[in-house]
């Protein structure tokens, strides 16, 4: 992190012995502690919660590249949800990492695998905090729990709309415990964990950091939560967003791109930070999004798809120019970039071209955001309807176009004006994904969006394969998703 630097050490189990099933989730790093030995102090438990941390920043693969040994955290999550809408595409078809935008993405995928990884790595560290936690000075103790419950919350919150019924592990567990490490549990359940998980952090957090878990992070994911419910809570996500806007703690940036470029600003909620030409704490995946002029490692990645590019002409405003980039018209029309996290703002023009860390960049990953708060407030209030004239709606509603320049007065919000407004204020931010579900339109968009791009898509891709790896370690026991 930037001022809290996140500590690295194996905390994923209580027992270290050499077995293959200790291959379950993540790998042990070769250097791995005893935790019993590891946990004496305050110093040592806060030491463990920025571990928690260091698990959703993961390990630049631009330092790191054995994919086997050392997890991406969020660094590959645009693979698996811009890459799957359509708002974006990998630049060749060349490699895994192409298989999320055809839909061919299958329980050998690395990168999914990976994802899958990382957050049970951070799920399981946050487990090993809250099993030491009374060893923590009294005063700090609920702070560290509920910070812990926090992460563990979001992380879940990934996995069960991404992969369905996962296992629900929320105690330290043993190599041996294939029971609780390889069943699935109903995504009914999954969701209430991750509920009181957050009630618990909205309960005893405050505002006081944006790079950590706050009070205002726990109403504004646990109102995402009610909405993502099969029977959604939308009067609690209403009232959860209104307390966020009602706290006076957050305000949308004048200049859409400050937003991105200067970092913890007022619109941020919380964000996962990285360190610019840090090796072991940056990120690698702002320098991928290139390509024509290339700053990363491979051919470009969230290359803009066209249908894409129309929505930010008739309804972007002043985001396009921070959003997307033709390079001076020297690009065709479905093959914009990324212009939202050129790594650490440096652009094409720079020397070296990206500027000198192109590779190794401090580009923060948004979590949460106010402008997600306040249209969240509009999808609440609309309450799964086709549209509102609420003035309470239209006010949170019209704050964003109004910041995008888009000043016409709206009288009337439906959902395609809500979804459409998601997609250019978010673009980019792996959210669009998560919308297309909750909005119940990603079957008929992306089969539509499949269609025009010549891929093959089918309702059982709405979930992504649990990867055969872990099926494999749990003897079956742990089962396959339909259709893979």
């Amino acid at each position: 992190m930037k001022h809290i630097k996140y500590i690295i050490f194996a905390v994923t189990v209580s027992v270290f012995v050499s077995c293959d099933t200790e291959e379950f989730l993540n790998p042990l790093p070769d250097t791995a502690v005893a935790v019993d030995g590891f946990f004496q102090s305050d110093a040592d438990v806060l030491s463990g919660v920025y571990g928690i941390y260091d698990a959703l920043q993961g390990v630049n693969s631009n330092t790191e590249s054995n994919i086997g040994d050392f997890n991406r955290g969020v660094q590959f999550e645009h693979l698996l949800t811009e890459h799957r809408t359509d708002n974006t595409r990998n630049a060749t078809l060349e490699g895994s990492k192409a298989d999320f935008h055809r839909y061919v993405v299958n329980a050998n995928n690395v990168e999914s695998e990976d994802y899958y990884a990382s957050m049970y790595e951070v799920i399981f560290r946050a487990n090993n905090i809250l099993d030491f936690v009374d060893v923590a000075d009294e005063a700090n103790q609920a702070k560290y729990a509920a910070e812990a419950k926090f992460l563990r919350a979001y992380a879940y919150f990934k996995l069960v709309r991404m992969f369905g019924a996962v296992p629900l592990v929320t105690s330290v567990v043993g190599p041996t415990d294939n029971e609780a490490l390889f069943t699935r549990i109903p995504e009914a359940q999954v969701y209430d964990q991750i509920i009181a998980d957050l009630h618990e952090a909205v309960s005893v957090l405050d505002n006081s950091s944006k790079s950590r878990a706050s009070k205002a992070a726990a109403q504004g994911i646990l109102a995402k939560v009610y909405l993502s419910l099969a029977s959604p809570n939308y009067a609690a996500a209403q009232q959860l967003c209104e307390s966020i806007v009602n706290s006076g703690g957050f305000s949308l940036e004048s200049d859409f791109h400050d937003v991105f470029y200067d970092e913890l600003n007022n619109e941020i909620i919380f964000a996962i930070q990285y360190i610019p030409g840090n090796s072991a704490e940056s990120q690698s995946f702002s320098s991928e999004f290139t390509s024509s002029i290339r700053a990363g490692s491979e051919d470009g990645q969230n290359i803009v798809n066209d249908n894409l590019r129309l929505d930010f002409v008739a309804f972007g405003g002043n985001r396009t120019e921070t959003s997307i980039t033709d390079l001076n018209g020297s690009l065709l029309d479905d093959r914009n970039e990324v212009a939202k996290f050129f790594p650490d703002g440096f652009d094409s023009s720079a020397e070296p071209a990206y500027g000198p860390n192109a590779r190794n960049a401090g580009n923060d990953y948004i979590a949460l955001r106010y402008a997600d708060v306040l249209l969240m407030h509009v999808e609440a209030i609309m309450a799964g309807g086709a549209s509102t004239t609420s003035s309470a709606a239209l006010s949170s509603f019209q704050a964003v176009r109004d910041r995008a320049g888009l000043t016409a007065t709206v009288s009337t919000i439906t959902k395609e004006d809500l979804l459409v407004e998601r997609r250019v204020e978010l673009a980019f931010e792996n959210q669009r994904w998560f919308d297309l579900l909750r909005f119940g339109v990603a079957e008929s968009v992306l089969t539509a969006h499949s269609a025009e791009m010549g891929y093959v898509f089918d309702a059982r891709k709405l979930l992504l394969p649990i990867p055969a790896r872990e099926i494999n370690i749990s003897g079956g026991l742990l089962t396959q998703n339909p259709g893979y």
